[in-house]
């Protein structure tokens, strides 16, 4: 699995984030040291603390590693 830190403070990024991961093809979890939620549900990724910064996890190919890490987290800063 690739990985990558995101930062998420509000609901809209959240939106956002959820969004973008359902448009792609593979799996995406999101979460820290004690959770790790499913990145395509909206409620899971609610219920996650954002005091501090994620660790986005997926299983694809670098080049749809490279274009989702790059519009997720432009969208986080």
């Amino acid at each position: 699995m690739r990985e990558f830190p995101i930062f998420i403070t509000t609901a809209a990024q959240i939106r956002r984030f959820v969004a973008l991961a359902t448009k792609q093809p593979f799996e995406i979890l999101v979460g820290n040291d004690r959770q790790n939620i499913n990145g395509k549900d909206f409620m899971g990724m609610a219920s996650l603390d954002y005091t501090r910064p994620l660790q986005v996890r997926v299983r694809c190919s670098e080049e749809e590693f490279h274009c989702f890490r790059q519009a997720a987290q432009a969208d986080s800063e």
